[in-house]
This record gives structure tokens, sequence and C-alpha cells, in this order.
């Protein structure tokens, strides 16, 4: 008799194995992948168990489902032992659900049945038999409970013969019954090929005529879902009353389920997670910004009318100083040992002012990392990934394509590795396009200065809204690009969903350190050197002479030629600018968002304290921007092309340099489009 042992991961499935087997396995890589092979002999039998992959579901989007569904499809197992994680039963289940259409005996062993009953439920083993129409047995693999039953069972064939078990609506049901008749009377597995039929599975499109794809079509506008989506969340319906009827609560509720019954709710969840946000942004761009900004420019720039303390954009103290600023003092202490000014100016001007104006965010950016990393540790970010599942469907992806988008936030770099999870190839790719929408740490800087600049009071709240627009844009484009260039197909997401508990400090402290630092150390290398590129093309005229602190500074400079070439596109969203130098000033920072997107910020510093000195937007290299135009080139840099370290991130994941280029031109694109439109319509509104 040979035995395939089936389960998800964590279930308790190698513990298991181990116990049958004993010392009485080997193990080896399955043909043609890196996938560990484990197989042996049950201890006091002659019954041979295959260990297969951990693995949700059958739906062979990774190496280990289509191990593991080949080997239960083509090596035919007389017996298929599926091992579930009792306390997780309704993620298990679903895993059940399809072993159960394959055509073989199946058992169903209930595991961590110790663990169940100190959470205070028990499951009716009997019922649960008598509705799946197969044989169930519960077991603690740790404790070593259990298992003699089990291997009695086995070892006597006192397993339940297959029966057909109806568990999805009657049309569909129907449905599965026409194609089953259809398929040759020598397969096995009848009902679970006409259900991937149904699910427009590849492996199984030979069978799918026209007259079937006409009714599934009719079953999917019936539904209004795709109908591999309406499979899945018909199996969870069955799921769920199965649960309803077997697992029976000895006490009170759990705190997770308390949780998850406000924080998952139908209606509430968005709205509280909008809410959790937007206290994110608060703190973290307006309480922190208003009590830190200042004082961290007052000590790179210096101020001598004292340190203003501002809270939703006012004023409630003025720290009374004088302070010199390390800027200033450096230019003078050159210009005392008989430096040029052109040197001063290149340190002053160009390294410190650079350097400074990002050092400006850290406190609002270390705010922002703490709750991100407080709301992952305590267990609430993976929940959002199943809030977003359904929507993110209807534009070719799946819960699973949120990951990325929620690291992204940290940086856009990691954030396009992590789609590495996403295994459908072209939901791979749209998740990677997509995911540098996200706004991330580098792009803080820009959101506080803007929005700190024009919005006082409702600082926080456009912050936030740059936020809500990021999804609105990743949804837009999305189906643009499902709609017209990719067409993916939607994959089901499964995933676990942990208990909540309370949070590790250390990990916490840690996690927020270490994304300081590497934002100092980008701060300190990337963003100086362009900082000096641009204090070079904002000095010098092209050839090379020098130009000093005058307003008249930039139009004979470098960056004026440079600015030139691309200012053109920038009128539309900078509102027709009466100079072109202003345009052509700005199209320069946005270049530099190319290489980092802190530098945007940086450029305009430097930009602006050669001229003057003075606040960015009081003078007139950009005093002509307004609220309007202010969100627009905003909305610009936020959304274009990433920085040159994401752009490598996605060659490498797209595995195309020309799949590389078609990504940025449609992110730039989009990101010009909007922009425009907001910068010329956007007054309309007022």
């Amino acid at each position: 008799m040979k035995v395939a042992l089936v389960g998800n991961q964590n279930s308790g499935k190698t513990l298991l194995f181990n116990n049958l087997t004993g010392l009485n396995q080997k193990v080896g890589n399955w043909a043609g992948v890196t996938v560990e092979r484990k197989e042996g002999i049950i201890k006091k039998t002659g019954i041979e168990i295959v260990d297969l992959p951990g693995i949700y579901s059958l739906s062979p989007y990774t190496s280990e489902e289509e191990v593991s569904r080949k080997f239960i499809v083509t090596e035919n197992p007389d017996v298929i032992i599926n091992i579930i994680d009792s306390t997780s039963i309704e993620r298990s289940l679903y895993l059940t659900t399809q072993l159960l259409e394959l055509g073989k005996k199946v058992i169903v062993v209930l595991n961590m049945e110790d663990i169940l009953k100190k959470r205070g439920y028990t499951i009716n083993v009997s019922k649960l038999s008598n509705l799946l129409k197969t044989t169930v047995v519960s077991i603690s693999a740790l404790k070593k409970t259990g298992l003699t039953n089990l291997i009695d069972i086995l070892s006597h064939d006192k397993m339940e013969d297959y029966t057909e078990n109806k568990i999805y609506e009657k049309d569909i049901e129907h449905l599965i019954s026409e194609i089953s008749a259809r398929l040759p009377s020598e397969m096995v597995e009848k009902r679970f090929a006409s259900v991937k039929i149904i699910e427009k599975d590849e492996r199984y499109e030979e069978y799918l005529t026209q007259e079937i794809e006409e009714k599934i079509q009719e079953i999917e506008k019936k539904y209004d879902d795709y109908a591999e989506s309406i499979i899945a969340n018909q199996r969870y319906n069955f799921i769920e009353n199965l649960r309803n009827q077997c697992v029976l609560k000895t006490y009170r509720r759990s705190l997770t389920e308390k949780a998850d019954k406000i924080l998952l709710n139908k209606w509430a969840a968005i709205p509280i997670f909008i809410a959790i946000m937007a206290l994110i942004y608060f703190l973290s761009v307006d309480i922190v910004g208003g009590l830190t900004v200042n004082l961290i420019d007052t000590f790179f720039n210096g101020t001598d009318s004292g340190i203003d303390v501002t809270i939703l954009g006012n004023t409630i103290a003025t720290i009374p100083s004088t302070f010199e600023g390390i800027g200033p003092m450096t230019k003078n202490a050159i210009l005392d040992a008989g430096g040029s000014e052109w040197a001063a100016s290149l340190v002053g001007d160009g390294v410190i002012a650079g350097f400074g104006s990002v050092c400006n965010f850290i406190p609002q950016l270390m705010i922002l990392f703490f709750c991100l990393s407080l709301l992952e540790t305590v267990g609430y970010m993976s929940r959002i990934t199943f809030l977003f599942d359904r929507f993110f469907k209807k534009i070719g992806m799946s819960g699973k394509s949120l990951v990325p988008f929620i690291v992204g936030a940290g940086c856009s770099v990691p954030g396009i590795m992590a789609a590495r999870t996403v295994e459908d190839d072209n939901e791979h790719k749209l998740t990677v396009t997509l995911t540098p929408f996200i706004p991330c740490s580098a792009k803080l800087p820009i959101i506080a200065l803007i929005a700190g600049s024009f919005f006082g009071t409702f600082a926080w709240l456009v912050s936030l809204s740059m936020y809500v627009l990021a999804v609105i844009v990743i949804i837009l484009s999305g189906w643009i690009l499902n709609k017209f260039f990719i067409k993916n197909k939607t994959t089901s997401f499964i995933n676990e969903l942990p208990e909540y508990h309370a949070p590790s400090g250390t990990y916490i402290l840690k996690d927020v350190a270490g994304k300081t630092w590497s934002f100092i150390k980008r701060a300190g290398t990337i963003i100086v050197l362009c900082s000096v590129v641009v204090w070079l093309f904002a000095s010098f005229t092209w050839d090379f002479h020098f130009i000093d602190n005058t307003h008249y500074f930039i139009k004979d400079s470098i960056l004026m030629g440079v600015g030139n070439a691309f200012g053109w596109l920038f009128y539309p969203m900078l509102g027709f600018p009466g100079e072109y130098f202003q345009a052509a000033a700005s199209s320069i920072v946005a270049i530099q968002g190319l290489v980092a997107k802190e530098a945007v910020v940086s450029a305009m510093e430097v930009i602006t304290q050669v001229e003057e000195g003075a606040n960015v937007f009081a003078t007139s290299t950009f005093g002509f921007f307004n609220g309007i135009t202010a969100f627009a080139f905003m909305t610009f840099n936020l959304f274009s092309a990433p920085c040159f370290g994401a752009i490598g991130a996605m060659k490498k994941e797209f595995k195309s340099t020309k799949q590389m280029f078609k990504a940025i031109a449609f992110q730039t694109g989009f990101a010009w489009i909007l922009a425009s439109i907001i910068g010329m319509f956007g007054p309309l509104l007022g």
C-alpha cells in the first residue's frame, strides 16, 4: 500500500511522518526541482508513506503545489492522509475539499487536539466524518496520541470508500456533472478535473470546449465574479457550514476573535484601516514634524529669530535662539581660512544644505517606521491583505500583491523584491510595475515639505490623501494594464491569519533603527552626491565660471541649459509659470528624483539657498507655486519612475530590460497625465 501525506505548512505534517516511520525513511529531491522528497515505511507495517511538500491548495502556483498535485494524480496513491491543524480548521479544510474530489480514499487527521482543547474548543469528529463523507481521526503528533488508531485504520483497511460530496450550488453541480460525463472513462479524478475546467486551469484546457466555455461565462455573469473565485467562495461557504456544525465552543471567544469581529467587519474594516493610517500620518507628519523640523533645520542652517514649534499649522511656541547653524559656520570658517567662495558654497550650500534638508524628516520617518512595525508585529497587517483580496481580483491581482505594497511603504526596492511571493507570471509583472506607486519613506520628505508649506492645519490630511490617491492610482493603472496589455487571470490567495499578540519591543526597536540608519546612509551618500551635482549645475556657467548668489544666477547656469530641454513638459502641471527658468529648475528637481526621491527636497534646498538662502517657496525660483500646482508637482514626483535602485530591482524581477523600460514609460506617462490634469483643471474647482 502506498500512502500520500498531505497538509498545510506548519500543520505538524513532518512530525507525524517522523513518528510514523521512525528511522525507516530516506530523503532526496523530486526530479527536476529542489523541493525535498521524503518517503519511508510506517513502523511495524509494510505500508509505504510519502511526505509531500506543505501546501495550501492543489492549484499549482508554486513548485510545491505542482509536485503534490502531480504525485497524487499520476502516482495514484492508495490512500491520502490529509493532516489538519485543528486550531485553524477553516483554512485547513480548503485543501481537504480539493482532495476529496480526486476520487481516492482520504483520511482526515485532526492534529493539535490538545491545543484546541486548551483554547476552549472541541470538534465533533463523528459529525465531521458524516458531513465530509470520509474517515476522520483526531490525534496529537506532538504528544503521540491517536497514532495507534491511525495505524490500525491503515493496516486493516478501515477507511471509508470514496463518495462524491456535492458542495456547490445546484447550477455549478449540474455543470460539473455535465463536464464529467464528457471526460474519458479511464480518468479517475473526473470531479476534480471538471472543477478545474470550470476554473479554466490550463492543465485541462484540452477538455474546455466552446459550449462549456459559454456555460462558464453564464455562471460568471450570474455571480458577477471570475469562475475560480466563485468556486473558492463556495468552498469556503461549505467549510463555514462545517465549522458551525462541528466545532463546539466551551467558553468565551478569544481576544483574536473579538478583535477580528470588529477589525474585519464587512462594513467597518476599510474605514478602520483608513482611520489607523490617518492617525499614523497625523502623528508623524504633523505632531512630530511640527516639533522637530524647525529644530533640525536650525541646527544645519541657523536662525536669528527663534525656533517656531507648530501644531496643526499653528505656531504654539517660539524657542529663543540666535544659533548660526553648521552650514553658515562652515562656510565662514572656509572663507576665514582663505578658501575660495566656490569652495565655501560647495560645502555649505551643496553638501551640508543637501544633507540637512533630508535629515529634517528623520524624526517623522522614525514615527512612521515605528507605527507600521507595531501593526505588523501585533498581527494586524497580515489581515489587511485579506481586506483587499477581492478588490484586487478585479484588476488581475490577489491579496498576495498587497504584501509588496506594504513592504514598499518603507522602500520600493524590497517591496519590488517581495513580489517574488506572487507565483503567477502576469500577476507578478503587474505587482512589480505597480509597487513603486506606493509612497515610500524616501518620498515622505516631498510630502512633508509641500504639505507643510501650503496646507497648514490640514498638512496631515493632505499627506494621507497621497496614500489614498496611491491606492486609486494602483487600481486604475492596474485595470488599464490588465485590460489592454497584460490581461491577467486572477489567482486564489490563501494565507494564515496569526493570533493577535503583544508586540516585541526589541524587534520593533531593531526594525526602526535598521530602516532609519539605512535612510541616513542614503542621505549621506547618494543625496549628498545629488546635492553637489545640483549645486554644480546651478553655480557654474557652461564655461565653468562661478556665479555669485544673485537671483539671476540660474538663468546663466548649466542648470538652465539642461532644464531647457525638459522644462516645457512641466508647463501643464505648473500652471504655466511666467519665467521659463522656473519650469527648467523644476524639471531638474524631478530628474533628481530618478537617482533618489529624497533628492527632490535637497535639490530644491540647494537651488534656493544658492539664490537667496530662504524658504524654497519664498524664492523667485519656486515662489510661483500655489496649493494646486504644488500638489500636482508632488503627484508627479511620487508616481513617476522610481529611483535607480528600484529600477534595478524591477529589471531583476522582470528578467527583461525591455519590460523594465515599458514599466518606466507607463509609470512616468501615467504620473505626467495625472499631474497635468490636476495642474490644469484643479484651479477650476476653486
